[in-house]
């Protein structure tokens, strides 16, 4: 499989290293057309309104929102995925029927990393958790994954899966293999 990871802001790197440890070609997706040659697409962490941005004038929020290629976000991806996003109009790219919190685990400082439970994972994922978002409801249709001191992190809604740690910035790259076995490859 080849899996994109959206290189305009963020874990690129990290998140090809985990493609490659899955067994799976990771390509830093930087141009629209890119997104016709991929098998499914990671959305960094990073900063979700700079992100926004970045994929307004490179073209890419208008050509997500009309994919059908299996997403997977991390942290800040998360919030792209999200249908609705507290304090703001409206979400981003639309594709999780749900309402995300930002930095709802703090600020930098409170920064934590947890051994976590992930519903379809048989070990516990290691999850780095910087000024994360967290999931505050779910629509029908959305399965809960995880959660953390009683704050949903990890949910999946048919081929997209949004969680609000970063597992790729350890080595523990269970979560891309759930991705694409469980969204990508069925």
């Amino acid at each position: 499989m080849k899996i994109g990871v959206l290189a305009l802001q963020g874990a690129v790197r990290e998140h090809i290293h985990h493609i490659k440890l899955a067994g799976h070609t990771g390509i830093p997706v930087k141009r629209v057309e890119q997104l016709a040659d991929i098998d499914g697409l990671v959305l960094p962490g990073g900063e979700s309104t700079t992100m926004r941005r970045l994929m307004d004038l490179y073209g890419f929020t208008e050509a997500l929102r009309q994919s059908e290629l299996p997403m997977y976000g991390t942290c800040a991806g998360l919030i792209l995925l999200a249908n609705d996003v507290v304090g703001y109009e409206q979400g981003h790219l639309r594709k999780i029927d749900i309402t995300v919190e930002r930095n709802s685990f703090g600020r930098q400082v409170d920064s934590f990393e947890a051994n976590i439970d992930v519903k379809g994972i048989e070990d516990q994922v290691d999850a780095v958790f910087i000024r994360a978002p967290h999931i505050v409801s779910v629509g029908p249709g959305v399965e809960v994954l995880s959660s953390v001191e009683d704050k949903m992190v990890a949910v999946k809604q048919g081929k997209y899966l949004g969680i609000s740690f970063h597992p790729e910035l350890t080595e523990d790259y269970k979560i891309m293999k759930y991705f694409i076995e469980e969204m990508v490859t069925k």
